[in-house]
């Protein structure tokens, strides 16, 4: 699959992605995960108008999976990573984690960040596959703890999360 930045005319197929990807947290017990609603067309025009928005497409050049990040603590943090399921197991994920790090480190940014389900096997431990490690609470800066404080307010403790970095 080809890598590209996200055109603004399908900010609203991201978002059938991330309900399509969200629908395997039905199968482990997580179906509030399942229903959340994926970023508003409004949040993820903000990443795509900051450049910090790509998408994995078919040959059709139709996005088959996305990523959008954010600059925190100085580093550039994961703020969602999607792969519709039709298109899933075949590295897609990986190549856009690695399309962030190429644009990470040409701008200077020492690592990447992210927050994930510890127990999730498509989180935590496939991050780890991806070369991210786990930083405890000591390790993490005051945008990051935002972050968690943001997702524990929203109900996302109810499951274990970490905060996880790959260092660049």
């Amino acid at each position: 699959m080809r890598i590209r930045p996200v055109n603004a005319e399908e900010l609203p197929l991201l978002q059938d992605i991330e309900r399509a990807a969200g629908q395997c947290f039905r199968d482990i017990g997580m179906a509030e995960i399942a229903e959340d609603e994926p970023l508003s067309v409004n949040e993820l025009t903000c990443y795509q108008e900051t450049g910090l928005a790509w998408t994995a497409v078919d040959a059709a050049d139709r996005p088959a999976a996305y990523l959008v990040a954010e600059y925190v603590d100085g580093n550039l943090h994961v703020e969602q990573v999607s792969v519709h399921p039709a298109h899933a197991r075949r590295g897609t994920g990986h190549a856009l984690l690695n399309r962030l790090a190429a644009h990470a480190v040409a701008g200077g940014v020492p690592a990447l960040t992210l927050t994930t389900f510890t127990d999730v096997p498509w989180n935590a431990p496939y991050y780890a596959r991806c070369g991210f490690r786990v930083i405890g609470d000591s390790g993490t800066g005051p945008g990051l703890r935002e972050i968690r404080r943001r997702e524990a307010a929203h109900g996302l403790d109810r499951w274990p999360r970490v905060c996880m970095r790959r260092e660049l």
